[in-house]
């Protein structure tokens, strides 16, 4: 069903709403067929022409990292220049916070990409006679920003993406993967809230790519800028993105956090897309624990705790404090032994605590957990509360189902034994 073209809301930076895009031929007719679903193949041998774009919608939270991927030709670069309209969308709407881009005039949309919305190249869009800290600072130039002001804001940016003292070379001195900064330095001088990037790394050798990920990761960390980053490279997506949608002729077929794509497939032509990324840096802690069970208060006396522990046949309690906060994991010895000096609060107890994980630990970073442990793996939230815990035997079945391709997602779900 297709979502009412609307304004978004406080939290959404970006929407797109109902956008479709007709290259050549019967463009109207092209459209009216699309609308009522006809294929794209259809459409092209009824109409002579290409549906680039099938009524897509999707919202970009502010400060969000939201990654459009897919394999070549299925819309996305298309996508992309729609919402700043280098390519007019042929319908539907592009809101920019309260303000419709898609109704903007030109003015009006000259002074977006100045100030609001910028854009980064696959193939740099670096000028030849001009010096790496001039390139940087074209758009401040454009907008009529002092000199002096925009060296400073230049040089300001070339620091941020790792080119501190390049700024007087000429961009034939510079690596590919260098001149890729001088274009993301380029749109942060700019200090545009919206950031669109096209590809960016895709031209660059596997290890430089890696680096300018990490770089990207670390400076949205800082920056919190709002990012829509196109891609046709999966681990890519997953390793960047705070949320993914995937495209296929022209429509966005999933979307959501880069686990649930890849754990959860919505159709036959995801799970194949995704079927090479490894599982074990996609399936987290979170996925697979389960309850906790026979948790202990940290104020509770030793001699409850190792009654219970008896009478149960347990050999560990996880301790939590008043507030639900992880305190440690209390065995069968340590709480005899304590017993012997005097009957103390549980949480007086020197407790073992280096065996807890955090939420988003994955499965890489778990099985070394699991190796040194004798008793479920406790998992907690940012603030350290007790969320779960992961038996050891669900662990070896997480473990299993990577090792046969399979998602773990579901291994930890049941009643705890």
């Amino acid at each position: 069903m297709s979502i009412e073209a609307s304004a978004p809301g406080g939290e959404t930076a970006v929407a797109v709403r109902n956008v479709y895009k007709v290259f050549g031929g019967n463009e109207d007719g092209a459209l009216a067929r699309a609308r009522t679903g006809t294929s794209k193949e259809a459409i092209q041998e009824m109409h002579d022409s290409v549906l680039a774009l099938a009524d897509v919608t999707f919202d970009v939270k502010r400060g969000e990292l939201f990654v459009v991927m897919g394999l070549s030709g299925c819309g996305k670069s298309t996508l992309v220049r729609c919402i700043n309209r280098l390519i007019e969308p042929s319908a539907g709407e592009v809101w920019l916070d309260d303000r419709e881009i898609t109704a903007m005039d030109e003015e009006e949309l000259r002074e977006l990409r100045r100030s609001e919305v910028a854009m980064v190249f696959q193939h740099y869009g670096l000028l030849p006679h001009r010096s790496v800290v001039e390139n940087v600072a074209w758009g401040l130039e454009v907008n009529g920003v002092e000199k002096r002001h925009r060296r400073e804001r230049a040089e300001e940016a070339l620091t941020a993406v790792g080119l501190k003292g390049w700024g007087d070379r000429m961009t034939d001195q510079l690596s590919g993967g260098m001149k890729q900064r001088v274009g993301l330095a380029r749109a942060l001088a700019q200090d545009a809230p919206v950031l669109l990037m096209d590809e960016p790394f895709s031209a660059l050798d596997p290890v430089i790519r890696r680096e300018l990920q990490e770089e990207l990761a670390k400076l949205q960390a800082e920056l919190h800028k709002t990012i829509i980053f196109i891609t046709h490279d999966l681990d890519e997506a997953v390793r960047i993105g705070d949320r993914i949608a995937i495209m296929r002729d022209g429509a966005i077929v999933q979307m959501g956090e880069p686990s649930d794509v890849v754990l959860s497939p919505a159709n036959d032509f995801v799970r194949e897309f995704t079927r090479d990324v490894r599982l074990q840096s996609m399936v987290t802690a979170a996925s697979v624990m389960r309850s906790p069970t026979g948790t202990a208060r940290a104020d509770q006396l030793t001699s409850e705790v190792l009654a219970a522990l008896e009478s149960e046949e347990r050999l560990h309690a996880p301790v939590v404090d008043a507030e639900g906060r992880y305190a440690g994991s209390a065995d069968l010895l340590l709480l005899r032994h304590a017993l012997d000096e005097g009957d103390r609060p549980v949480g007086a107890l020197t407790l073992e605590k280096e065996s807890a994980v955090l939420e988003e630990t994955v499965l890489d970073e778990l099985v070394p957990h699991g190796l040194r442990s004798d008793h479920p793996i406790p998992v907690l939230d940012d603030d350290g509360a007790l969320v779960g815990e992961i038996p050891l035997d669900a662990l070896a079945q997480a473990m299993a189902g990577v090792a046969d391709g399979e998602p773990a997602g579901s291994v930890g779900e049941g009643e705890p034994e």
